[in-house]
């Protein structure tokens, strides 16, 4: 397996250059994180993602968690590995001061989160469901809560998982049993959850689980759950992990990928009833939990960025020295590597365009939500939460399938040997497999971005956008993105006319007929505002390229990308647009029998 190398160039220029730091670090609060400062945070999280954490990805997917005597085991090195990663305070980045966290950006968060992801996806799920839950208990839990349970979760002293998936509701989280009963001023909960990554283990001294549950005499259906705090451990008056609750690990999943990650069925209240906190009021537990679910839902996009960089690298180091056939162009000559075959080529390429616009757009979604979180004036944060709302889904799913596409890519460039598991490439697209799935499928997330982010405000988030892309692209500009331009401007009309057709053929024929084409639209949505990122990647690389001196290299590459981006990806949305159509009309009246 090719050793990963943080892409440290590249995260600086979409930071620095397309993003634009200055947004961000202008924001109350934020006026210290300098590009020095976001420089030397990124060179320590590339050194310990590269030295620590990625030579671990291999080892912990041969090794594997398991459950024995009802003691969790990780792989050899894991336990070390997050002894170092809460040393360095990795783990509260971006959580609040006043809890002992670092409090920069989501921005430079985003960064930091894509080397720990590329460099060992199993370990990098952790993190991710502990930083999920501070937010979650920080924005709606109790003073008394804050205080209880924060520090020593923003440190990572303590972990923190999600409990929603139930065996007899999947993904109908309104079907859920697991049941709350008052207790004074807790709660005892009954009940068993499935798919609880990072279940339960001993890394971490204690694990704060957030679970959703139904107190009795609640509503049925969605308007009936609630939210919980439930330990493994009960803390004692001094803070520190008390008698264990009444929470069990009783299997571990056996799954596709991600192996080194213990994924768990978790059975509650065997007993007396695992104790549990209340966080805010009854029957808001869904609304609570959406804020961990957004968190988790751009982390799981994130994801597709990171396994797409990660085997981008090792398919690309493997076909420049894989030597094997002739060169079309020189058949007379010797043997070389599949590097020189122009279809080997094409899909470095294809993989190389769509990660940079995967990290495009999930880093501009993570600065709007530093904007909607910190900007002084309410109108600009309702504006700048309604862009991040709109493109969260997106995020989660274009970036997680073309995620899954990159890794698939990856296994084809090794040809024969990316399908044995030795070259590693299987791995990337084994470890890939989950991100449509968990967080909310990409079907959900696709009937999501239609009823709440299109039908929801009328397609106004939408239409701003769209209009702000059409400026883009009208906007003169140099001749060697003139072609970039154009590609951006037929996308952006065909996200006009998407999102039209899905609005107005869920208003007049029902939205379970526009649910058939909503994937396909949020896909071209995706390809499209990838596009659009690209070719503002585009412009800045011919304005720099006059005096980038050493650098004059990586801005002609950053160039061709998304020339290529506009000439080979673009396209696809038209005919998603399409497809969209097609596929509602196809599927109208369909026998249900025939499938």
């Amino acid at each position: 397996m090719t050793e990963y190398a943080a892409p440290l160039r590249e995260m600086q220029f979409a930071i620095e250059e397309l993003v634009g730091l200055p947004a961000v670090n202008t924001l109350p609060g934020l006026d210290w994180v300098t590009p020095d400062l976001v420089r030397a945070v990124l060179g320590e999280a590339a050194r310990f993602g590269e030295e620590v954490l990625a030579p671990l990805n291999r080892s912990g997917d041969l090794e594997g968690a398991r459950l024995e005597n009802g003691v969790v085991s990780v792989p050899a090195g894991f336990t070390e590995a997050y002894s170092r990663f809460v040393a360095g305070g990795w783990v509260g980045i971006t959580a609040p001061p006043e809890h002992g966290g670092q409090g920069l950006p989501r921005l430079v968060g985003s960064a930091v989160g894509e080397i720990w992801e590329a460099a060992n996806m199993a370990f990098s799920l952790g993190p991710l469901l502990t930083q999920a839950g501070v937010e979650a208990i920080d924005r709606h839990g109790s003073d008394a809560q804050r205080e209880t349970w924060l520090p020593k979760m923003v440190t990572g002293e303590w972990a923190g998982t999600m409990m929603l998936t139930e065996p007899q509701a999947g993904s109908d989280v309104g079907a859920l049993a697991t049941r709350a009963l008052r207790d004074g001023d807790r709660y005892r909960l009954r009940g068993q959850k499935i798919f609880t990554t990072w279940g339960d283990h001993e890394m971490a001294a204690n694990i704060v689980h957030m679970v959703l549950a139904r107190v009795a005499g609640a509503p049925e259906g969605v308007k009936g759950i609630s939210l919980f705090i439930v330990p493994k451990y009960l803390p004692n008056d001094d803070g520190s992990p008390g008698p264990r609750n009444d929470l069990r690990p009783v299997a571990l999943e056996r799954k596709l990928g991600v192996h080194a990650s213990p994924t768990a069925v978790m059975s509650l209240g065997d007993g007396d009833g695992a104790v549990g906190y209340l966080v805010g009021e009854e029957n808001r537990g869904l609304e609570y939990m959406f804020t961990m679910m957004n968190t988790a839902r751009l982390g799981v996009g994130r994801e597709g960025l990171a396994i797409a960089e990660r085997a981008r690298q090792q398919a690309r180091a493997y076909a420049a020295s894989r030597v094997q056939g002739r060169p079309l162009a020189d058949p007379a000559g010797g043997p070389a590597p599949i590097l020189r075959h122009p279809d080997v080529r094409r899909m470095l390429m294809g993989m190389k365009a769509e990660t940079e616009a995967m990290r495009a757009l999930v880093y501009t979604v993570s600065a709007l939500l530093d904007a909607a979180d910190r900007h002084p004036d309410a109108a600009v944060r309702a504006d700048r939460q309604a862009r991040a709302g709109l493109l969260v889904p997106v995020v989660k799913a274009w970036c997680s399938d073309r995620g899954v596409a990159a890794a698939s890519e990856g296994v084809q460039v090794h040809g024969g040997a990316g399908f044995i598991e030795e070259t590693g490439a299987a791995q990337h697209f084994r470890d890939s497999r989950i991100m449509p799935i968990y967080e909310g499928t990409n079907g959900i997330q696709a009937l999501d971005f239609m009823r709440r982010k299109l039908l929801g405000d009328r397609g106004r988030a939408a239409a701003a956008l769209i209009a702000e892309m059409r400026a883009d692209a009208g906007r003169p500009g140099p001749a060697e993105t003139a072609d970039v331009r154009a590609a951006l401007d037929e996308g952006a009309a065909v996200l006009d006319e998407a999102t039209g057709w899905l609005m107005e053929t869920a208003r007049d024929e029902g939205v379970e007929t526009a649910a058939a084409g909503a994937a396909p639209c949020l896909e071209a949505f995706g390809t499209v505002a990838g596009g659009w990122l690209m070719a503002r990647a585009a412009e800045r690389a011919v304005e720099a390229l006059d005096s980038a001196g050493d650098d004059a290299g990586f801005y002609e590459a950053k160039l061709r990308t998304a020339r290529y981006y506009a000439a080979a990806v673009m396209p696809r949305a038209a005919s998603l647009k399409r497809a969209a159509a097609g596929a509602a009309a196809a599927l109208a009246d369909f026998d249900e029998a025939l499938l």
